[in-house]
């Protein structure tokens, strides 16, 4: 069954605005804001600020990761080279097999992120903020961790869209 164009087309614009949303917040938060938070604010501004980015950021992240698979799998579905669900029998098929795994990982380690590292620090955060002096070993080592996890995802992002490209060009 052919696909409409403009359906394909919309998908396509869908696809690529959720990607750019998704990575462009990843993007800015591992360069910008989190760095310039840990600088500019004191810890009570920062625990507020790392509360409301986390509720917008789980909203926004996880309608792109949404609007992704839906516009991805149609299409994939389109797209002549696919062959079914894990018929891997071309460069396409693999390209395409490879980058849905490595956002696997990206999705796993935003879920770290989001509900394991963020929290964490927010909660140092606001100890700090009450005056309480909270364990530095462990203040380190989640800064430390959030960082590494958000290098990750980030070098994994770009790692999709080099997948992406290698697909197309299949």
């Amino acid at each position: 069954m052919d696909l409409p164009d403009f359906g394909l087309a919309l998908a396509y614009w869908l696809h690529i605005v959720a990607t750019v949303t998704w990575i462009g917040g990843l993007m800015a938060m591992a360069v910008l804001v989190i760095p310039a938070a840990r600088r500019a604010l004191q810890p009570g501004d920062y625990a507020v600020l790392l509360g409301r980015l986390q509720e917008g950021l789980q909203r926004i992240g996880w309608l792109s990761l949404a609007v992704l698979v839906a516009t991805g799998m149609f299409q994939m579905s389109a797209h002549p080279a696919y062959g079914g669900f894990l018929a891997v029998s071309n460069p396409w098929a693999v390209a395409i097999l490879i980058k849905h795994i490595v956002i696997g990982v990206m999705v796993l380690a935003g879920a770290y992120l989001t509900w394991g590292i963020m929290p964490s620090l927010r909660r140092l955060a606001l100890l700090r903020a009450a005056g309480q002096i909270p364990d530095a070993a462990k203040d380190l080592a989640l800064r430390k961790r959030e960082s590494q996890v958000l290098t990750i995802n980030l070098v994994l992002s770009i790692v999709v869209l080099l997948l992406t490209a290698i697909a197309r060009a299949a």
